[in-house]
Order: C-alpha cells, then structure tokens, then sequence
C-alpha cells in the first residue's frame, strides 16, 4: 500500500489489532524507512546528547537544530528540488555558522552565552522561516515539502534519506568509540585536560560538526522545532540512572532508538498522530518515569528513602532514650515503662506507645506487662550503645579538635550519631586516645560492651570488667 501524508498510517476503516499487526509485518517501505530512520536518529540524538547535557550545552543543541533551517532552505533553492545532499551541506554550513557566529559574540562582548546562542537562536530561524515561505510562493512551492523539515515527517523518510541518516550515525558511534577517552577528560575537567595537552578547542567543535549531521538527520523525523528534545530528553533521562559516561551513553541511546520506534508504532495506529511530536512525547514520558522513580535520584525514591530514614532516626532515638533511663539507674534493671520512656523524650504516653511498636516491629525490644513494660532484645542493646557511643564520641572530638565550647556540642552530635560508620567511631577512638568520658563527664560505652550485651565476642578485645547487665 502507497506512502500517505505526514502521519506513518491514515486508514481509518482497519481495527487497531489489524494496524498493529500491519506494522510489526513491515509490509509496506515507507513504513520500513520510517521506522529505520527513527532508530537511526534515535541512537545518534542519544549519544551526542549526553555529551550535550554533561557539558551543560543543552541550548547549544536548540540553537543549532533552529540555525540549521536556513541552510536547509538555501539546499533547496541551491537545486529546486529536495536533494538530500544539497540540503545536508546547506544545514550542516549554516549550523556550524550560527556556532561560530554565537561563539563569537561571546568572545567579542561582555553577553553571557545563553544571550549569544538566544539571539543566535531567534534570527537564523527568523531568517530560515522568511526563505521557507519565499519557497512556497514559487510555483512549485506547496509541492516543494519544504515545511515539513518545521516539524517533520517521518512518512515521508525515502531511501536516500535514510542513508544520510544511517551514514551519520555509524560516523558518531565510530567517532565516539575511537576518541571516547578526550571527550570524556574534556566533557568533565577541560582545565586538567588543556594543562595535558589536549587539543579541548579542537575537540569541542569536532563535537559541534557532529552535532549539526546528527541534527540535519534528524529534522525529516522530528522537524527543526523539535529536533533539540530528541537531543536532550533521552540524554536528560539517563543522566538521572545513572553516574557512569559509559552506562549514561547506552541507556540515552537505547531510550532514543525505543522512542523513535515506539513514536512511529503509535503514530501508526493513530489516524491523526504526527510522528515527530508524538516521538518526543514518548522521550517525555519516559524522563517523567526517570524523574520519579530513577534508582538514586528519582523523586519519589528519594522521598520513600527519606521517609524510612525518618522513621529510622525517630527508633534509633527511642533506644538511645531507652538507655539513658537504664544509665540513671546503673543498669539495675534492663525494664523500661512507657511512663519512664515518655517522661525521658518529654512525650505522651500514646506517642511512647507508638515508639514502642516500632522498636518491637523490627526487633529491637519486647512489650511485657500488658504492653506496659518494655525491654531490649540483643539487638536493640547493642544499638542503643552504638548510638550513645557514636554520640559522647562526636562530642569529645569537636570539643578537642574544633575547638567547640562543650555546651555547643549536643546539636551537632544529634544529628551526626545516626550515620557515623564504625570505621569512622575507631579512628575518632586513635584519636581521641580511646577516651572513656566525654566533655560532659559521662562515660563513653566501648564497642566490646555493645556487643557483649548480645552475648558475642568481640575479637582482639576483652569484654568490660564485671560485665554488663
């Protein structure tokens, strides 16, 4: 069946099963070059975006998708016809045009370069939409096809096309392979990598000329206007998976080549869906999915995590309040009441209550006496005297090495005690000359007792004298 219009498929009187299995046959070229020329676009808009994002340029990649249409313009006038050649060579001239005219109104003036690449920006387009329009008014002009590179057509992708946009992107992935070690030492720290020698003006616009094929590729997929969010968005979404140039190449890729192809699927069962657009929804969607839920930096990840380090914070304080009320009375008994508890965190007793069901959730304590009495498990000893431990430490430290008035101290080692590692508390015990009191004069529990509460052994450390209860 014949190529139609802007949209991949227009057929109107085929159910959806029927269109989906039309597509995943591939049956018809145009819908194979479509397809073909979105991943390739994909992957290329992909890699050179993370680099793009890494160096903090995304309004480059704006600039230069916007820069490029008078050239595409100038290519068609150049022959009047749509040659991909002559398009490709009047994009990629006057993208890298408007790079060095944005380059040099930032070296000559006192403008920042986001004002450079804005205006930049604003008066090549200007300009490319003046010419478009000159383009339509010629006889030939509304049979020309030229608006489409506004916002794209992936119908419309032909053969040649198809290898322009194949072509360019195995330039990319060679070119990035092969020089993969100076852009990443010149994307992260350009001073070290101009001090050893290399070539960082060189390399930075090496960069740019592949950025302006990957953006001329890609303005018959997704248009000019639309072009720099399929240079960013992917790029944006690995960013936040993960902290690895490696990994972030792969995965921005990967997301450029699956949106590109789930883009021109759905652009398929839609009858009234354009391709490019609906491509760069998908990107979206997939970021909204990285912003939320990204294993580090996902919003709503971090927000559970800060939830449960919360509620682990609020524990951790009800055992260290457990054993300051064991503390006041040497140990004499190992029962605390929820009357005591609530008297020591200056709370109400259905607030201690509530404490105390955490504590017994995850182990930490028992609940005796009709929910009255409470009492630590092993575990919850050895962790109340980690936390004191971690507490009185901290404390002595700023008192000697910072110089701290010990009435300044507590607040501080309020908040430090919950996240100190047990390499850290050794090296403050070396040097604090394993110190048994802190600036308050109360006695510093050691490793040796937390864990002989729990009956263990620690090694290479004798257990405390008598015990402890």
């Amino acid at each position: 069946m014949p190529a139609r219009a802007a949209k991949i498929g227009e057929i109107t009187d085929i159910a959806i099963l029927e269109q989906a299995i039309r597509f995943f046959s591939f049956q018809d070229p145009t819908l194979r070059f479509a397809v073909a020329g979105a991943a390739m676009m994909g992957i290329a808009c992909g890699v050179l975006g993370t680099f793009l994002v890494v160096r903090r340029l995304a309004l480059v990649g704006d600039t230069l998708s916007h820069a490029v249409l008078p050239g595409v313009a100038a290519g068609f006038l150049w022959g009047q016809t749509k040659n991909p050649v002559a398009i490709f060579v009047g994009a990629v001239v006057a993208g890298l045009a408007g790079t060095m005219v944005a380059t040099a109104i930032r070296r000559t003036t006192r403008l920042k370069e986001d004002t450079a690449l804005g205006l930049v920006l604003a008066g090549f387009y200007a300009v490319g939409i003046c010419l478009v329009t000159m383009i339509q008014r010629l006889p030939t002009g509304n049979k020309s096809g030229i608006d489409k590179f506004l916002f794209g057509q992936a119908a419309a992708i032909s053969a040649g096309d198809l290898k322009l946009m194949s072509a360019v992107t195995v330039l990319v992935l060679v070119v990035v392979v092969v020089f993969y070690k100076e852009l990443l030492v010149t994307s992260f720290d350009p001073a070290f990598a101009r001090a050893t020698g290399f070539p960082v003006r060189l390399i930075q616009d090496g960069l740019m000329l592949l950025l302006a094929f990957a953006v001329v590729g890609a303005l018959q997929a997704v248009g000019v206007v639309l072009v720099s969010a399929m240079l960013i968005t992917p790029a944006a979404a690995a960013y936040l998976l993960t902290d690895r140039l490696r990994r972030m190449l792969l995965i921005a890729s990967t997301i450029g080549c699956g949106t590109g192809i789930v883009g021109c699927f759905l652009s398929f069962l839609g009858n009234s869906l354009p391709t490019g657009p609906i491509m760069v929804l998908v990107a979206s969607v997939v970021f909204a999915g990285a912003f939320l839920f990204a294993p580090r930096h996902g919003l709503v990840v971090r927000w559970v995590k800060a939830r449960a380090r919360h509620r682990r914070v609020g524990r951790e304080n009800t055992l260290k309040a457990l054993y300051h009320v064991l503390e006041s009375r040497a140990f004499a008994r190992d029962g605390v009441t929820l009357k005591e508890l609530a008297l020591r965190r200056r709370e109400t007793l259905d607030d201690a209550d509530r404490q105390a069901k955490a504590l017994v959730r995850h182990g930490l304590a028992v609940v005796e006496d009709d929910g009255q009495l409470l009492r630590l498990t092993s575990e919850g000893k050895k962790r109340a005297a980690e936390l004191v431990r971690n507490h009185r430490l901290w404390e002595l430290y700023l008192t000697h090495a910072a110089r701290y008035a010990a009435d300044h101290v507590h607040d501080d080692a309020e908040k430090i005690e919950h996240v100190l590692g047990e390499d850290v508390v050794w090296e403050l015990e070396r040097r604090l000359n394993y110190a048994d009191t802190d600036p308050h004069g109360k006695r510093i529990p050691t490793l040796a007792e937390g864990q002989a509460r729990t009956g263990r052994a620690v090694e290479g450390v004798p257990p405390p004298e008598g015990g402890v209860p």
